[in-house]
């Protein structure tokens, strides 16, 4: 068997921005949209629907055979591939509370009878969605998300040491876990230092030195002292085998992104702790520019490596053809609302 094509940026790229750009890619994206309805929402105030998520035919035809107690009012416009759900739950009171558990005991229903593949990583976490003035509309378990195409939000981070030794041209060490073999979604794939999706209510922050704790024994102090928000990533996926249910979610996403250096007397070293990571190696910028190539990287964290590289110049204008391409998909629009549509950079 021939070798597998090693792989450029840009097809880095490609692979977790999947979803086509309607105007760069006007055909395709008619294509993928064929197979999707737009999940929209009105707030009554005059201004008419916006989207809020992309939802395929099959989750549809789900609703369409789901007690209607279940599901509630379905608002479908057959011309505009629209549909519009939850909307009339809890209006009289503007309840974001009711609307979640109605949520929740659909998508309970939904598991139960094992309707989606998807629903079998259940997490118990609780995941927002966002209204376009800022407002929680409700909450969802992280597992169902997929379902409805809704915004899903995240913090990664990478903890490097400075070292200058003949191992490498650049003075950065890195360190990468390899992913569990036994995790649901691309196991035994490399990944972030630390990564980790945000909940209901959640800071950011707080999330990533959670995280850190649980996935790497990161002192909590260490993060505190030397952590540093350094952005955010937006790109917008499209799911295959390897996400742990059935290929063809999109899944919008925005991730928080965090830099940590650590002392270089290896006092901090990251260790495996919740069994998420199976191990973390010291890796320098040579090796994993080979893994990358060599498909090795789970695809939103090959994109956050690929970042954290422009960000630190090694990857410029001068040495990488795609670098404008990189920069722009590694911070694609996402057409729909919350926190990443107002986002700045906090001051260090």
């Amino acid at each position: 068997m021939p070798p597998a094509p090693r792989l450029t940026t840009i097809d880095l790229v490609n692979k977790c921005d999947g979803f086509p750009d309607p105007q760069r890619e006007p055909k395709r994206h008619a294509q993928v949209m064929s197979g999707l309805y737009t999940l929209v929402w009105d707030d009554h105030d005059g201004r008419g629907p916006y989207p809020i998520g992309l939802m395929p035919i099959a989750v549809l035809d789900a609703l369409f055979s789901t007690p209607q107690h279940l599901t509630g009012q379905l608002d479908i416009n057959p011309a505009k591939r629209t549909v519009g759900l939850f909307n009339n739950i809890g209006r009289g009171e503007n309840n974001e509370e009711s609307r979640t558990r109605f949520i929740a005991n659909l998508t309970a229903y939904w598991r139960k009878n094992r309707t989606f593949r998807l629903l079998s990583g259940w997490r118990n976490e609780m995941w927002p969605v966002y209204g376009r003035n800022g407002e929680l509309l409700f909450s969802m378990e992280r597992a169902a998300m997929g379902l409805f195409g809704t915004t899903r939000y995240g913090v990664h981070m990478t903890a490097f040491v400075r070292r200058h030794d003949a191992s490498s041209e650049y003075d950065i060490r890195i360190w990468v876990p390899r992913r569990s073999p036994n995790k649901q979604s691309y196991p035994s794939m490399l990944d972030n230092t630390v990564a980790g999706g945000l909940m209901t209510n959640e800071d950011p922050f707080e999330c990533i030195i959670r995280e850190a704790d649980e996935e790497a024994s990161i002192p909590e102090d260490v993060m505190r002292r030397y952590a540093k928000e350094v952005g955010t990533v937006t790109y917008i996926y499209i799911t295959d085998e390897r996400s742990g249910g059935e290929p063809g979610y999109i899944y919008p996403e925005c991730q928080w992104v965090y830099d940590l250096e650590l002392p270089s007397d290896s006092t901090v070293v990251p260790a495996p702790k919740d069994g998420e990571v199976e191990s973390f190696s010291l890796c320098t910028v040579e090796e994993i520019q080979e893994q990358l190539a060599r498909g090795m990287w789970k695809p939103n964290c090959a994109v956050v490596m690929l970042d954290f590289f422009q960000r630190h110049g090694i990857c410029t204008p001068d040495n990488e053809p795609h670098y404008d391409d990189l920069l722009a998909r590694a911070h694609r629009h996402i057409p729909f609302p919350g926190p990443h549509q107002n986002y700045r950079l906090p001051q260090q």
